[in-house]
């Protein structure tokens, strides 16, 4: 069973590619950050969740059986080193909190294939970022997030794991392009209604 760490910005500083208003850009990264989690959660290789945030608003749209975290404030891998330390499982994951269409399968079908590395790393969509990271116990933990990640952690030992292009895993969401795409996926009930309302509009 695995341990999954979702590093979450505060959602009213997220998403600023988003060329729509504050309101709904906060709205926006609140839907993607929940869809994720309870994605996560509901994946039968997970055994528990830890989100790392300094957002107050998350734990109220969050079952009380995701565990927080506070954000140290000191970037995107620290705050993932912070829910790795707090971490009660020995095989440890990253992952992006901004995976819309992500669905138990796919992610439980990645995690199977870390269960046989050390160190493992999921690309995203476009093969240049990262969406997953793993370590399996008794591995110290570390990640790269940043420009360019997913060379990065190949770099320092994390084999690339052989996840579909289609895989919903890979589909993160940074801009409008990115949403579209994850629709034609299939979006999260939280994210599909924040598209339907906004469309709408």
């Amino acid at each position: 069973m695995w341990t999954v760490i979702v590093p979450i910005k505060n959602t009213k500083r997220a998403k600023s590619r988003f060329n729509v208003a504050e309101g709904e850009r906060a709205a926006l990264a609140l839907a993607l950050a929940t869809d994720t989690v309870l994605a996560a959660l509901a994946c039968n290789a997970v055994g528990e969740v830890i989100v790392v945030t300094d957002d107050n608003d998350l734990p109220r749209w969050l079952p009380d059986t995701v565990r927080f975290v506070p954000d140290p404030d000191a970037g995107l891998n620290a705050a993932i080193a912070a829910g790795a330390a707090a971490a009660s499982l020995h095989w440890r994951a990253a992952l992006l909190g901004d995976l819309p269409a992500l669905t138990p399968v796919d992610l439980g079908e990645a995690l199977h294939m870390a269960c046989g590395v050390p160190r493992g790393v999921v690309a995203d969509a476009e093969g240049i970022g990262s969406t997953l990271v793993t370590a399996s116990a008794d591995v110290h933990w570390e990640s790269m997030f940043g420009p360019g990640s997913f060379a990065a952690h190949q770099r320092m030992g994390c084999v690339a794991m052989n996840v579909p292009a289609q895989s919903s895993l890979r589909r993160d969401v940074d801009t409008a392009a990115g949403l579209a795409h994850a629709a034609e996926l299939g979006l999260g009930v939280h994210t599909a209604a924040w598209h339907t309302s906004y469309r709408a509009a």
